[in-house]
């Protein structure tokens, strides 16, 4: 997106447009413009939306000739995960199975950035059915990481991720069951905000795990995340919320830095970056705490026997047409079909008591500075990692950090937080307590502002 000769921010498109300096219909036609050209190299969409953007690009710029104004959304390109339905549009989910579903009607969340002046261009893609953190779909594709092609851009919500690295857009919606939308922003480093859990609708949303799917924002800078999360969500807990300002302080936040699980079998670099992250946040005046956070390997296989059940719930009625699915998502509901009611009602009865462990954690410290995954992002087909000395399936080791978060349903943010010896990015996942994404976005845009990796382009894509 180009407005008077630099890429720029949701905040900077906006000013640009109500000062005449482009259009929306301009930024859109650049948009769709840098879909053409890089798309067959990374394969972010899976559709793209170019006649009925082009028409709303000219609506938008047509009601702001007449004086209305929707706020800083109004007249931006943002693209939609193709799990959320979209009215015509084809929404496949990336699955053979739901390869001509169109739905006849709009998502909650398509319908609220529709309110604040967002236009959708397309669809991006994803890893199949939202089950599984590479991207790789046997059906329409792999997505491709635009900081070094043969590399994942992890998933769910890679083709989101994608796109926003390789900036051919500002902001696109993504999901997260497991770290669909923490993982990917880490991989391709841009920002992503899994909010608490139902703080963004899930209606009109592909389902994969009833109970742990959340819908969140993705964008290249914490700021524009905080722009659209304010379209996005349902509550807001401050109604005159606005994005955080310049010189934010930290004076008095308690950060948390685990001293437990978060750091073990974390690649050097990863946690070099990391550490160097909090010794930031102490500059700014946080103050720093140690603490020991409750058993996360026995809640992260709490969250697989959630995840794994209720997925099946939802896809075991499909399971009769196995040839249609691929081998890895196969595999996973078949697993699923395995568990008991017994099994699953005990995971949900296990599930409250690490939300009260997890409360009393809150009252010690205003945030958690964890790595958002332990590795930078695996090359496209690799099955397992080198890790600390240790090998590791590429699934589990990328969802070690993130997973138990959406058993929790706090608010989470990954952004950029450096980059590896290969140029490859960093994430930082920062972690609050419920429904204080406000607090969670004015610490990661002091972060931010501080570390100077926001809103970076991949090579070959600026």
């Amino acid at each position: 997106m180009d407005a008077g000769g630099h890429r720029v921010t949701i905040l900077e498109a906006a000013a640009a447009i109500r000062a005449k300096k482009i259009s929306s219909r301009e930024l859109v036609d650049d948009t769709l413009t840098r879909i053409g050209r890089a798309n067959p190299n990374i394969n972010a969409f899976i559709t793209v939306t170019e006649d009925s953007a082009r028409a709303r690009a000219d609506a938008m710029d047509a009601e702001l000739a007449r004086g209305i104004d929707r706020g800083p959304l109004h007249g931006i390109p943002i693209a939609h995960k193709d799990l959320v339905q979209i009215k015509g549009a084809r929404t496949t989910g990336g699955s053979k199975i739901l390869a001509d579903f169109v739905p006849d009607r709009d998502g909650v969340v398509v319908t609220k950035l529709d309110a604040a002046g967002a236009i959708s261009v397309g669809k991006t893609g994803l890893h199949e059915l939202a089950f599984g953190i590479t991207s790789n779909n046997p059906h329409f594709g792999a997505i491709h990481n635009p900081w070094d092609l043969e590399r994942v851009p992890g998933g769910s919500s890679g083709g989101s991720a994608a796109a926003l690295a390789a900036d051919l857009l500002p902001m696109a919606t993504g999901t997260d069951t497991g770290g669909s939308i923490r993982i990917p922003a880490s991989f391709c480093g841009v920002v992503g905000l899994k909010p608490t859990y139902e703080r963004v609708s899930r209606v009109g949303v592909l389902p994969l795990s009833f109970t742990l799917d959340h819908v969140g924002p993705m964008a290249r800078t914490v700021r524009d995340v905080a722009v659209s999360f304010q379209a996005m969500a349902e509550r807001l807990e401050n109604p005159n919320q606005s994005v955080p300002a310049r010189g934010v302080s930290l004076q008095g936040i308690r950060i948390g830095v685990p001293v437990n699980f978060y750091f073990d079998r974390v690649d050097l670099e990863v946690a070099g970056a990391v550490r160097s992250a909090v010794q930031t946040a102490a500059a700014l005046g946080a103050r720093v705490v140690e603490v020991r956070v409750p058993d996360m390997e026995a809640l992260n296989a709490i969250a697989r026997i959630v995840q794994l059940c209720e997925a099946a719930a939802v896809y075991g009625s499909y399971l009769h047409r196995r040839e249609d699915f691929g081998a890895d998502v196969l595999a996973l509901l078949t697993q699923g079909q395995l568990f008991s009611a017994t099994d699953y009602v005990d995971a949900q009865r296990l599930r409250k008591i690490f939300v009260m462990e997890f409360r009393r954690l809150w009252n010690e410290v205003d945030c958690i500075f964890t790595p958002a995954t332990p590795a930078a992002a695996p090359k496209i087909g690799e099955m397992s990692t080198h890790i600390a000395g240790i090998d590791e399936d590429v699934r589990a080791a990328a969802t070690r950090l993130t997973r138990g978060f959406n058993l929790l349903g706090n608010p989470v943010l990954a952004l950029p937080c450096g980059f590896t010896q290969n140029g490859l990015p960093i994430g930082l996942q920062i972690a609050a307590a419920g429904n204080q994404e406000d607090r969670l976005l004015r610490v990661g845009a002091a972060m931010e502002d501080a570390m100077g990796f926001a809103g970076r382009v991949a090579a070959g894509f600026s």
